[in-house]
């Protein structure tokens, strides 16, 4: 991998703590020149120093909490109602206001990142005390804490909407310390906070270096920022800044008359050349020739190629590895199981045949399940939904018939394809939702009645993950109290076939690469822009979709659809019209959940910045029959068998309220509307 995240000293010198209080980030004590001078003359405090400001990276690998649990909140998750739910689930079911949220696991951001801004601006500000580093190792020094306080800012951005900028009158960062007066601060404009960002990682750019080994170690000082990284920022952000949420709102005005206590308007009037800032900054990224998406094998001619290839992004060893831009290792917080063991086992069946641990709370939703595009044809079998009460009725999927999908029926004697041996994973009847998908669907999700990709899971036989409520054959029974899969399907992305789980070192012990920015974000991000930008260009759109669907084994676009004229009209699909520009509008938002399924909350963030949240997140609980005592009936598709209440998107969630807490130091700030 280019650049993932190697086992930093994520403590800062306690010097330095004294010397910058964490205390609060609105009342900082006045900083001790004398003692900063020395602390940030000497290299290995200076390092130290910058390692402590990687220790804020947001846990967006951590599903079950903190950054990570949007994924929980969007329509791709469900989570399974038990002992151990998560505030994030409460948010999903709309019980949450201002004074509940309280802390970083409940969606409280604030005091984290602003934290973190204020230790990049004192690094940033004192740097220059460094004497014993190279002139280009300091300059590299600076732009990684450069990148690092945009970042923070971004990370406030995407979850509360414009925030509040520290800077002086020439726009430049100041810190806390420098007359930050919390009863007296507002909020800036969008615009505002998106050219104050790009200004700061446009330094960052021309500071870093493009690869770490340029200016340092490559192997122990893995994960740190380059070039390329902060290039990746500046194109999601510009991404974001384009979208309707924060350019224009579709034109739903919904904004308009949002002002901050100045009278400043807060979020733009729409302005299309804002695509072309994103085409940009994407193509930047690609024209550095240093990226390359993770292939093995022949992923059109094989499936097990395609799926290895896909798989590659989180196993292959970062020195192999071409595709992550950025990243970092999977880290231990205070988990019992580690972190990625964590994860792996709060979303493994809950059968001790399968593993030690296991507790099926993390699972994928029926939406996702249908988001996958079918091996052969190429196409995405589902197009929408009908609704019932207003909802999208996921028992009801429109459903493309040249797709080669079924939403019905049995397949007899079928093989299954990816990451098992057929000497011991037999033949078996699958639901013919379940045969022909690609192949990352079978790298991420096992399907009710499928193999467990392990032959010796524990000290038996190979087994089937089979869930419904005949406890006599169950891998991972139902439950009315205990954890169990409610759903019907299991999320395995971060299970390694073959991997035998039978301690909890074996949990512990497991680490893999968290990819925060990859290269087929950037092509669909590409593409998107080719797609909205003033002069749109569908052919660009379409090679570059073509480029990630290939990976996964997938023919063209153009071939897949030939009735469809995606530079025009478009056409219609199984009833479903659409001119040329929502269809591939429609396609990329498709291949973004089916490539990035729990990865950063991609699907969440898109789902908001496009303001789709609020007619597709209100839904009922759609899984499978796991209370059927047959399998053949479990694959019925219910709305009652879930134990949790339904989601709940209201228009002012777009935006995440400020808590009470900060509230009562900022009281001139101007709250998010609708709370």
């Amino acid at each position: 991998m280019k650049h993932s995240f190697t086992n930093m000293i994520l403590t800062v010198l306690a010097a330095a703590c004294t010397a910058v209080s964490c205390d609060s980030y609105f009342d900082i004590n006045t900083k001790d020149q004398a003692t900063l001078e020395d602390i940030m003359s000497r290299s290995t405090a200076v390092r130290q120093y910058l390692a402590h400001l990687y220790a804020y990276i947001p846990n967006d690998e951590n599903l079950r909490a903190n950054e990570g649990g949007t994924s929980l909140r969007s329509d791709e998750a469900l989570h399974a109602k038990s002992q151990y739910e998560t505030n994030w689930y409460k948010v999903r079911r709309g019980e949450y206001s201002s004074a509940s949220s309280t802390d970083v696991g409940s969606g409280n951001y604030w005091k984290k990142f602003y934290e973190a801004i204020n230790e990049c601006t004192t690094f940033i500000d004192n740097l220059h005390y460094d004497k014993e580093d190279s002139e280009k190792l300091v300059a590299a020094m600076e732009g990684e804490a450069r990148f690092l306080r945009a970042y923070y800012y971004f990370c406030l951005f995407r979850h509360y909407g414009p925030v509040f900028l520290w800077m002086d009158e020439n726009g430049d960062p100041v810190a806390a310390d420098q007359g930050i007066n919390g009863e007296t601060i507002d909020r800036n404009t969008v615009e505002q906070n998106v050219d104050f960002m790009v200004k700061e990682l446009d330094r960052a750019i021309a500071l870093l270096p493009a690869n770490v080994s340029d200016v340092m170690a490559a192997y122990s000082n893995m994960g740190r920022a380059t070039k390329g990284a902060a290039m990746a920022l500046k194109a999601r952000l510009l991404l974001y800044a384009a979208s309707p949420l924060y350019n224009g709102q579709n034109g739903t005005g919904i904004y308009d008359s949002f002002t901050n206590s100045r009278g400043e308007k807060l979020f733009p009037s729409y302005d299309i050349t804002k695509w072309d800032a994103v085409y940009k900054a994407a193509k930047d990224v690609v024209d550095l020739n240093q990226y390359s998406l993770t292939q093995k094998g022949n992923p059109l001619a094989s499936i097990q190629d395609a799926a290895d290839s896909y798989q590659n992004v989180w196993f292959q060893n970062w020195s192999a590895n071409t595709e992550v831009i950025w990243g970092w290792w999977y880290r231990q917080w205070a988990d019992y199981q580690g972190s990625i063991g964590g994860e792996i086992a709060f979303s493994a069946p809950s059968g001790g045949k399968i593993c030690s641990i296991g507790y099926s709370l993390i699972t994928p939703s029926l939406k996702l399940i249908d988001a996958y595009p079918m091996a052969e044809s190429g196409r995405y079998p589902v197009l929408q939904y009908e609704e019932t009460n207003g909802m999208p009725d996921y028992s009801r999927p429109v459903v493309d018939p040249l797709s080669g999908y079924s939403a019905t029926g049995w397949t007899e004697n079928y093989q299954q394809v990816v990451d098992v041996n057929p000497s011991w994973a037999k033949p078996f009847k699958a639901h013919n939702t379940t045969v022909g998908r690609d192949a990352r669907f079978y790298s991420c999700f096992v399907p009710n009645g499928f193999w467990w990709p392990c032959e010796r899971p524990m000290d038996g036989s190979a087994l089937r993950f089979t869930c419904y409520d005949n406890v006599n054959e169950c891998t991972s029974p139902y439950s009315p109290t205990e954890g169990c899969n409610r759903v019907g399907y299991t999320w395995r992305r971060l299970y390694k076939a073959g991997n035998q789980l039978k301690e909890v070192t074996d949990y512990t012990s497991i680490q893999y690469v968290f990819p925060a920015f990859r290269l087929a974000e950037i092509y669909l991000i590409l593409a998107e822009a080719c797609n909205e930008k003033q002069a749109r260009d569908a052919e660009e759109a379409i090679r570059y979709i073509d480029l990630v669907r290939a990976r996964s084994g997938l023919i063209g676009l153009k071939e897949a659809y030939p009735e469809l004229d995606f530079a025009g009209n478009g056409g219609t699909v199984g009833g479903v019209t659409r001119s040329g520009q929502e269809w591939l509008r429609w396609i990329i938002l498709q291949e973004k959940m089916c490539e990035f399924p729990f990865e950063g909350s991609q699907r969440h963030y898109d789902a908001m910045r496009r303001m789709l949240a609020q007619k597709e997140y209100n839904v009922e609980n759609w899984t499978l029959h796991v209370t059927a005592d047959n399998y053949e009936d479990s694959y019925q598709r219910v709305s009652n068998d879930y134990i949790g209440g339904r989601s709940i998107f209201r228009q002012r969630d777009y935006l995440f309220p400020f808590g009470s807490a900060q509230l009562a130091e900022m009281t001139n700030f101007t709250q998010n509307p609708g709370w």
